[in-house]
């Protein structure tokens, strides 16, 4: 019996199969890349603002303000898209209570969960299949999938994007700077401690080195506000944080209220006014705020008529002021 006809390649047919496999690679992502191009150019087109939230350091609530600018324009009426671009640590989805979301894919194109009061919200919380399990990604996977998280969502028209980072001054927020165009502005997040004056200023002088204008400065964790009743005119003390009595005189209704500076007080507006940018304001330290993280239920959204959330309408107020009069500052940095 005749042996069958094996056919062979020589080695310099495999090597030629191989570049041309590798050229059709290099060809297809290309293509991908400039079709993601092309997306984010109309992307931009269609936001009308587009706000960075940063900190120069973890633990000051930058996801918390994050979450409640974004609520606070959104019950102003405002179409509002949140992004969640903290790869390592996505709380966003939590905090609004949509964890457990399935995006909708088609044609190429995610579509963001929708939050409370219509928010559209994308964060890679979405996209991790074990949220006990770290993310620990190098620097081009990250700029990978912060590109697909700006070029490959189909946001639709908004009036404002804003956008939470982790804490720092890292590739994250220097990636979207240089893919996003026409960034409005930084809003930064910090605690009342003179020692937030050091992180405000990195945080500032980061905005200043890619360009990007700063909106204000916003003193987070603010003094707690304790109240209650009492006799009418009725005089006592309370030991304040520091030790000290605080003198407290009840009103001719007999309600008395008095605000307890927990972590100091004054180190966001101290850094705004030695940087020369605007201090947007002070949310309070408000225990519900903790709960309603872990509830998945914003404070706005469980007391919208309640002291957090008219100190946030009033930062909001501030920003969009700015926003519309192009009254926006670039930094001192000294």
């Amino acid at each position: 019996m005749a042996d069958s006809p094996v056919s062979h390649h020589s080695p310099e047919s495999n090597e030629q199969e191989d570049a041309n496999s590798n050229q059709r690679a290099q060809m297809e992502q290309a293509y991908q890349q400039m079709q993601r191009k092309m997306r984010m150019s109309k992307m931009s087109e269609g936001i009308r603002h587009k706000i960075m939230v940063l900190s120069g350091k973890g633990g000051v609530g930058k996801t918390t303000v994050a979450t409640g600018i974004a609520l606070s324009l959104a019950r102003m009426g405002k179409k509002v898209g949140l992004m969640d671009i903290d790869i390592t640590g996505p709380n966003v989805p939590k905090m609004l209570g949509i964890e457990g979301t399935e995006l909708h894919i088609e044609d190429g194109q995610i579509f963001p969960a929708i939050g409370p009061h219509g928010i559209k919200v994308i964060s890679m919380a979405f996209l991790i299949e074990d949220p006990d399990k770290p993310v620990i990604w190098r620097g081009p996977i990250k700029l990978g999938a912060i590109q697909q998280f700006i070029g490959d969502v189909a946001w639709g028209e908004l009036d404002t994007l804003v956008i939470d980072f982790p804490p720092g001054t890292g590739d994250e927020p220097l990636t979207v700077s240089q893919t996003l165009p026409n960034l409005d502005g930084v809003v930064i997040v910090t605690t009342p401690q003179e020692v937030a004056l050091l992180d405000s200023r990195k945080s500032i002088n980061f905005a200043k080195t890619i360009s990007v204008p700063v909106l204000g400065v916003v003193e987070n964790m603010s003094g707690y506000n304790l109240s209650g009743n009492a006799e009418a005119g009725a005089k006592f003390s309370l030991m304040g944080p520091t030790g000290v009595p605080i003198e407290v005189t009840a009103s001719q209704d007999g309600k008395w209220s008095v605000n307890l500076d927990l972590f100091k007080s004054g180190g966001g507006e101290e850094s705004a006014v030695e940087l020369e940018v605007p201090f947007l304001g002070r949310l309070p330290f408000d225990p519900g705020v903790v709960r309603g993280g872990d509830d998945g239920v914003h404070r706005i959204v469980a007391q919208p008529d309640g002291e957090t959330a008219i100190a946030f309408s009033k930062v909001v107020e501030e920003i969009l002021s700015s926003l519309e009069k192009g009254d926006i500052h670039q930094v001192k940095i000294t």
